[in-house]
């Protein structure tokens, strides 16, 4: 029997990588529909057990279609407005690559105007 992977607590948002550039990108609104943003600003938060599942089921169709891959929830808090991973790790990919501050999402590159497909 497989193992049934443990949700993580609420507040959480969904991350991936993007299949074609291999970059860390979130779940977001577009409209009533979800789609993928490299901003970890414009992360869709999932309050409750219904918004947990509604990002789960599009992880697993996104994961189907070939977009993305290693899809999970992360557990967050609000800071100044914004969803904040609670661990390093995620921390981490929301801000890019750690020996150059002058590089990825830290420095404002590659994160895509809000209502644009990562």
């Amino acid at each position: 029997m497989a193992a049934i992977a443990k949700r993580p607590a609420l507040p959480a948002i969904l991350l991936a990588n993007d299949l074609r550039d291999g970059d860390v990108v979130f779940a977001s609104a577009a409209g009533a529909a979800l789609a993928w943003t490299r901003d970890p600003a414009l992360a869709l938060v999932a309050n409750d057990d219904p918004g947990a599942e509604r990002l789960e089921a599009f992880a697993v169709a996104e994961f189907g279609a070939q977009r993305v891959v290693d899809a999970y929830l992360v557990d967050v808090e609000t800071e100044t407005g914004r969803p904040v991973p609670r661990h390093y790790r995620e921390r981490m990919k929301t801000l890019g690559p750690s020996n150059r501050r002058d590089l990825g999402k830290q420095a404002g590159e590659g994160i895509a105007p809000s209502g644009q497909r990562a």
